[in-house]
């Protein structure tokens, strides 16, 4: 076994690479740098490359083709592009087949290949061997090099891609790095993540050094690595949050059965359970509420509804005005509509500020929400921004909080 052979062997067992791929790359590599240096780019190189005795061999391969005019056939290409390209213009569809071409690298004409190989035939494959040159073996020594440094590199990047791509829809942890026109870098150890602006909250400080919880929404191989792409502001963190903070969630014995979620300001989760036994609103907020304020502080002080889930759509919605108490509902099955009335003093509490409250139970049940005030002046505002001119209820913020990206960690 020659010298680089065994530096090849001993790589690739320290660093856990395929020794069949890095021989592979490093023949094609020699066979770049062969073209480039002794031959020409008509010929088609292909290097062998003998593990055990360290010994190269050369070829330029090419396939046999039937003799032909070429240029005809040029003619032939070039009057096809033009019909091609005039049909085109027109909008006509265009169906000629393209005519025979000949590539010069990788094919040989018949009567040129039996001038080497006198048995020869059409399809067939003609490898006249070439010279390696003296000095050949140093640059294919250097070559080794760069392969197997280019093969380290890929290998890191597969492995590392693989790790986070198992992550996808979890929260993962970070430390801010710095701003990016609107995004946020996030380093998360070997690599960075980022946050676009349509996936931050708005009032959030992302203050470098910082550490913040992220949910993982996306993972793509690019060139130079993973591409990650994080989130403060989607469902999924909602989500993930609560199967960590709350067993039942996590063993699945209460089940989210929908989030509907205003970053920063207010998120209304629907949960359900099988089990009689188990209140499911109560196993999410805690003892005295410990479950559900670690969420909110989790959450850098974002309100948070837990509604009980229904079967059934008009008790479900019922629900999902909450804190608003409702007098009735009435739906409209075929366009998916329903209509809530409520008496003049929850009319603010069941609309919110800006809509809010009926937004959220609107995408929460996922039908189109219209509020009725029941007495006194009637009224009415619609999930979708409807007209009305309404005050928030006292218990509504006037502004999600400004947080300190230590409180949304």
């Amino acid at each position: 076994m020659s010298e680089v052979t065994k530096a090849i062997k001993q790589i690739c067992d320290e660093k856990g690479l395929n020794y069949e791929v890095v021989l592979d790359a490093l023949q094609a590599a020699m066979a770049a740098a062969y073209r480039k240096d002794y031959g020409n780019k008509m010929q088609n190189i292909e290097v062998k490359f003998d593990p055990d005795t360290g010994a190269m061999q050369v070829w330029d391969v090419k396939e046999v083709a039937e003799d032909m005019d070429l240029e005809k056939v040029q003619t032939d290409f070039d009057v096809w592009v033009a019909r091609k390209e005039a049909a085109e213009a027109k909008g006509e569809a265009f169906t000629e087949e393209e005519p025979v071409r000949f590539n010069g690298k990788v094919q040989i004409l018949l009567t040129e290949a039996r001038a080497i190989n006198s048995e020869i035939n059409v399809g067939e494959t003609l490898r006249q061997e070439l010279p390696v040159p003296g000095d050949f073996g140093r640059m294919a020594a250097q070559t080794a090099k760069q392969v197997i440094m280019q093969k380290l590199r890929e290998a890191e990047r597969q492995t590392t891609f693989d790790a986070f791509k198992g992550q996808e829809g979890e929260i993962i942890v970070g430390t801010v790095q710095r701003r990016e026109g609107r995004g946020v870098i996030i380093d998360l150890g070997k690599v960075s993540g980022f946050i676009p602006p349509a996936e931050q909250i708005f009032s959030e400080r992302y203050i470098p050094g910082a550490r913040i919880k992220v949910l993982l929404l996306s993972v793509a191989l690019g060139q130079r690595g993973p591409e990650i792409i994080l989130s403060r502001a989607n469902s999924g963190v909602v989500r993930q949050i609560f199967t960590t903070e709350i067993p039942e969630i996590a063993n699945d014995t209460v089940e989210i059965k929908a989030i509907a979620r205003d970053a920063g300001f207010r998120s209304k989760v629907a949960v359900a359970t099988t089990d009689d036994s188990i209140d499911p609103i109560g196993a999410c907020i805690g003892q005295r509420g410990s479950r559900i304020q670690t969420i909110i502080a989790e959450l850098g002080g974002e309100k948070v509804d837990i509604i009980q889930y229904d079967e059934d759509t008009e008790t479900f919605l019922s629900n999902a005005m909450a804190p608003a108490k409702v007098n009735r509902v009435i739906l409209d099955e075929d366009n998916h509509e329903a209509t809530v009335y409520v008496n003049e003093d929850q009319f603010s509490l069941a609309i919110g500020r800006g809509g809010q409250n009926v937004r959220l139970a609107a995408e929460l049940i996922g039908w189109k929400v219209k509020v009725v005030q029941e007495g006194g002046e009637a009224k009415e505002v619609s999930s979708d921004g409807g007209e009305a001119d309404v005050k928030p209820a006292a218990d509504e913020p006037a502004a999600a909080p400004v947080l300190e990206e230590k409180q949304a960690a």
